[in-house]
């Protein structure tokens, strides 16, 4: 490691391969189409820490009644029967969902006659700039189809929250040819769940199924409104369980499936063969924007979760713990003293104040079980502190230098969203960390990178691409906070820590882009 002046970053991020696309279908827009790439989008609108809805939703004060059947599914092999019994029971809770969002009055430059290509080739820079001339205009009505699924006889109904994001008008057209206004009940852009309800009695509610007996292999159908063509049924397996794709949700534990869901089909129902819905169809991942085998759908017992909160509180309550993890992998395992095959969720992060810091827990913590439950990795314990209620105790065991300790703390609610964290020649001697270039923090680099005032250690501003270091992870801007389990308050402590060590392996912890992590930069061999 050497000391090096502040380097600013110019990498050019990576064009993604895939996109994403939400499944529901605009018909305005000039003919664009909606994509997810690596943040969420909405069909009229765009709508760490997790969470779910507050528990108390899923007591009696719930008002949505809903039918649910938590019979097994039988799984029989050989079973040719006909589907056409199933479509014909489910098929009247699926709805098409209609909604328009009137014109804008936007600012935009007033129309030049020099802006005519004719004068543009004739005198070029010597027409005048009419860009500072600016001018009121509406923009035009945007309409946007979806699909939904009726959950109560008295008119309650599920669908996606980038469906109805920012509408101003929702149209609800049942399956026997009624129409009726829809009123917004709530909605919760982290799960991309709504609630929407219309004035009618008697209707056709689905059965529920639980989402958690769902396995890979169970055959499923597909229930919606693609393109706006009329409801449309299509058949697959679930390809996965628990699938995280990276569309931007702040919780993501999809249905993976291979029905075929296409644009129009957001909102609509993933259904079993006896026709209870395990799922609400969401999204695809496709490089062209259509069906490609590979669709995702929220499980039903998420989003029946959402869905009473929405109705009960208006809005969804989530806990929160007050730690930043990260993913437990071999080479941190060892470090932290984890026997090799243990799971858990390494701490990174445990900011003061919050609920874990107040019972004890510190950044290096393991976390293997909460309330008694098993935690293989970070989704699923930040879906378990989601399912848990504010005020309430638990405890949680974790694995502190390979021994055990258990600790209990007082669940919060999830705070507002926020960030967490949220010039010396070179001396010659690399050490471990060879290629790393590190620097005083100062005024000007603090600004560069938006590194708080509160973040002390040594500023990487240089790291050779073909080193270790980079392999790991570490780049120009982060900021190393730890080396070896030992503090680091300037560029001098690094490159002192860094020096006359004899273990080719070193555990930095980093302040990266406003999180905070574990590397593990391993110079064996090289």
């Amino acid at each position: 490691m050497r000391y090096l002046p502040a380097i600013a970053n110019h990498d050019t991020p990576l064009k993604p391969e895939f996109v994403i696309t939400m499944s529901s279908h605009n018909k305005a827009f000039s003919g664009r189409r909606l994509v997810l790439t690596l943040a969420a989008a909405a069909m009229l609108g765009a709508g760490s820490y997790l969470a779910f809805a507050d528990s108390k939703a899923a007591d009696a004060k719930a008002s949505v009644t809903v039918k649910v059947d938590a019979t097994p599914l039988p799984r029989l092999e050989g079973n040719g029967m006909s589907l056409a019994p199933v479509v014909k029971r489910v098929s009247p809770s699926v709805v098409k969902v209609m909604v328009r969002a009137e014109g804008k009055e936007v600012q935009g430059p007033v129309a030049s006659p020099y802006d005519d290509p004719i004068f543009r080739h004739f005198f070029g820079p010597m027409v005048p700039d009419q860009r500072g001339n600016r001018r009121a205009y509406r923009t035009p009505p945007q309409q946007g189809l979806g699909s939904g699924v009726i959950v109560s006889a008295d008119g309650y109904i599920l669908t996606n929250n980038h469906v109805i994001d920012e509408a101003d008008t929702v149209t609800v057209n049942l399956s026997d040819g009624r129409e009726f206004s829809a009123k917004v009940v709530g909605k919760d852009a982290k799960t991309d769940i709504a609630v929407i309800k219309i004035d009618a009695k008697d209707l056709p509610a689905v059965t529920f199924a639980s989402s958690e007996d769902v396995q890979v292999g169970d055959q499923v159908l597909a229930i919606g409104n693609p393109f706006g063509i009329g409801q449309t049924v299509t058949t697959g397996i679930v390809s996965a369980t628990g699938r995280a794709a990276g569309i931007g949700l702040d919780y993501e534990d999809f249905i993976q499936t291979d029905a075929a869901i296409n644009p129009g089909n957001s909102g609509g129902a993933l259904v079993d063969l006896q026709g209870r819905l395990i799922g609400i169809n969401t999204a695809i991942l496709s490089r062209s924007g259509g069906f490609q085998g590979i669709g995702f759908a929220i499980p039903s017992d998420l989003a029946r979760s959402i869905m009473d909160a929405l109705v009960v509180d208006g809005k969804v309550t989530r806990g929160y713990l007050g730690v930043g993890i990260q993913e437990l992998n071999p080479a941190l395992a060892e470090q932290f003293g984890v026997k090799a095959g243990t799971k858990g969720v390494l701490v990174r992060e445990v900011p003061e104040d919050g609920p874990a810091a107040k019972a004890g827990l510190e950044s290096g913590d393991v976390i293997v079980a909460l309330g008694g439950r098993e935690i293989p990795d970070s989704q699923r314990l930040r879906f378990a502190v989601a399912a848990m209620r504010p005020g309430s105790e638990v405890e949680v065991r974790v694995l502190r230098d390979g021994q055990e300790k258990t600790f209990t703390l007082t669940v919060a609610a999830q705070p507002g969203e926020e960030k967490l964290a949220s010039g010396r020649s070179d001396t010659g001697d690399d050490g471990v960390l060879d290629g790393v270039g590190v620097s005083d923090l100062t005024s000007a680099n603090r600004r560069e990178y938006e590194i708080p005032a509160r973040i002390e250690g040594a500023l990487v501003t240089q790291v050779d691409p073909s080193s270790a270091s980079a392999e790991a992870g570490l780049e120009s801007g982060d900021v190393i906070l730890e080396i070896n389990r030992k503090v680091v308050r300037s560029a001098e402590d690094a490159v002192r820590l860094t020096e006359r060590t004899e273990n080719p392996k070193t555990l930095l912890k980093v302040w990266s882009r406003g999180t905070v992590r574990f590397l593990v930069v391993d110079e064996t061999g090289r």
